[in-house]
């Protein structure tokens, strides 16, 4: 009976009997909790050359968890370097912010084989392989060299770009035929899938098969569209529950209205642009001030990469000229919290504000926005206000959908949404909620789950 066996870049902590982190976490424990299988990663250790390599193993239950440790060269040239200097910023549109070299892309491909590798080890024939993001896109290609005819799908977590933005990484060719390589390849929306495949007509000559099949490189190659979900019930569980923090943040605000945001501190999230709009807010609807604050809690990221220490420079000076500019003895406009938080405490906070201000400048789906809208309640929700660039906006249609570039734009959604009656505030969450209870993180799970292991269970368009 073939298992499943899951390949990401980390595999998250996991203790037996305790909750997971959510996200890509709970859908995939869910996913091997049915019938066992193994979850294989990076441990997040790097070690001397000679001691890489090596998968170590956790047994929890059913489950089989395998790590293996990196070279400090595998890790600057694979993670640092292509993965996260190169891919991510290519990806999500920001490209005078890639930087590429050939050598870091053969770490890539190295490291992807050392992957490949230590799975060949582990897999039998009839076991199916789920791979997930940008760290792997090369995976499959690795397993065939290795001699696995395994089936083999990917599920990309980014955004994927349009092919004039893809081509100005230099590697983008051979990139693509390794992805080729998979035979069903998952993306957060049809924008995203509609970009891979006028990729693949336009420069590899591709021809379209059935449904949204594309036969090329001497293979035919399934995509789809499989926007991940939270599980709405879980989140307005762990919202109601008593928490310390949620209860000291809700009598500091002393009956004042708040937005909040919750973010990794990383360029593609428009942090800066978001504190622009903010400011504008206060500018331009006085009444606001005494009365609003946004609080922005954006933990750090690649710390030991200079781009992202520079944002978190520039973002503590912003914060600290705005609440400089407009603070008052009793009030303060913003509250920036460079520290992250367990996800069973942010959802109480989510339940506190009246806004949740999710602006992207490009996101694949982004799970703040969802989980903002599941942690409300129903009888008197507060307003999400979504940026049209984010994954989430092309479902979350009832959110006050915004242009993450146009600050006036924002800060009139921001004075719409605190001043938007129950009624309709009610009226909204509950389209969000259906929608969101419709793409849950269970139905994301199955259905790519059932499309690479073969069953006809249909890829069906975001309503």
């Amino acid at each position: 009976m073939s298992r499943l066996i899951v390949v990401s870049n980390r595999v998250a902590p996991i203790t037996e009997g305790q909750p997971t982190a959510g996200g890509l976490a709970a859908g995939v424990m869910d996913a091997l909790k049915e019938k066992g299988g193994i979850w294989f990663g990076w441990s997040g250790e790097i070690v001397p050359a000679g001691a890489a390599g090596e998968a170590r193993e956790q047994a929890l239950g059913p489950i089989r968890l395998f790590t293996v440790d990196l070279s400090r060269r595998d890790y600057d040239e694979y993670y640092r370097g292509f993965a996260n200097d190169t891919l991510w910023p290519t990806l999500h549109y920001q490209t005078a912010l890639a930087r590429f070299d050939w050598g870091e892309f053969a770490g890539y491909r190295r490291v992807n084989a050392l992957f490949a590798k230590a799975i060949a080890a582990l897999a039998a024939p009839e076991d199916i392989v789920w791979a997930h993001d940008y760290h792997l896109l090369c995976l499959a290609e690795a397993m065939r060299e290795a001699g696995c005819a395994n089936r083999m799908g990917l599920f990309l977590h980014t955004p994927f770009p349009a092919p004039q933005v893809l081509m100005t990484m230099p590697a983008h060719a051979e990139l693509m035929r390794s992805l080729c390589q998979f035979d069903l390849i998952g993306f957060q929306t049809d924008i995203d899938r509609a970009a891979f495949a006028d990729y693949l007509v336009r420069e590899a000559g591709a021809r379209q098969g059935r449904g949204q099949a594309l036969h090329v490189f001497g293979r035919e190659i399934r995509t789809g569209v499989y926007p991940i979900g939270v599980d709405v019930a879980e989140v307005r569980a762990q919202a109601l529950a008593p928490a310390r923090d949620a209860a000291q943040l809700r009598a500091s605000m002393g009956g004042r209205r708040l937005l909040i945001s919750v973010d990794r501190l990383d360029y593609s999230k428009g942090l800066r642009q978001r504190f622009a709009a903010f400011e504008r807010f206060l500018e331009d609807y006085p009444s606001a001030r005494g009365d609003a604050t946004l609080l922005q809690i954006a933990p750090p990221s690649r710390s030991d990469v200079q781009t992202y220490r520079e944002i978190r420079r520039e973002l503590e000076a912003e914060a600290g000229r705005i609440n400089g500019r407009f603070a008052e003895l009793d009030w303060m406009p913003l509250r920036y919290l460079n520290r992250g938080f367990a996800r069973a405490q942010l959802m109480p906070l989510y339940a506190v504000a009246q806004i949740g201000l999710v602006t992207p400048l490009r996101d694949g789906m982004n799970l703040v926005a969802k989980e903002f809208v599941a942690a409300q309640d129903p009888q008197d929700p507060g307003v999400l206000v979504l940026s049209q660039f984010a994954g989430a906006a092309r479902e979350l249609t009832a959110a006050l959908i915004v242009n993450p570039f146009d600050m006036t734009g924002i800060a009139r959604a921001l004075d719409r949404g605190l001043g938007m009656q129950r009624g309709e505030r009610m009226e909204r969450h509950a389209d969000l909620l259906r929608v969101m209870r419709r793409n849950s993180l269970a139905r994301w799970r199955d259905r790519f789950a059932a499309d690479l292991a073969g069953r006809k269970q249909g890829i069906v368009p975001v309503q």
